[in-house]
């Protein structure tokens, strides 16, 4: 059961980074640039949980949210979205 947890966060870092890296090809913003960055040092650390967790698994959700918290973004970020909906939003669809 670990392990799914594990895995599931992993994807979904993957996935904001991967946002944030579309998001920044299409408005070309400095702060969704660091933001994948980030997003990149996340994933390879939550990545490493996951590789642990699979022999001890609390050790391995600890460096998962060690990950995770690597992952948040503590800047403020350029206004992208005016008029997009929900699903826009998450899949990095841009109004600029």
């Amino acid at each position: 059961m670990y392990i799914y947890i594990a895995v599931m966060a992993y994807f979904v870092v993957l996935f904001l980074t991967l946002r944030d890296i579309r998001i920044f090809k299409r408005t070309g913003l400095v702060s969704y640039r660091k933001g994948a960055m980030k997003g990149i040092l996340a994933s390879t650390v939550v990545l490493l949980g996951v590789l642990i967790t699979a022999s001890n698994p609390e050790f391995g959700l600890l460096v998962v949210f060690i990950g995770i918290f690597i992952n948040k973004k503590g800047f403020d970020r350029e206004k992208v979205f005016i008029n997009a909906g929900t699903i826009d939003r998450l899949l990095g669809k841009t109004d600029i």
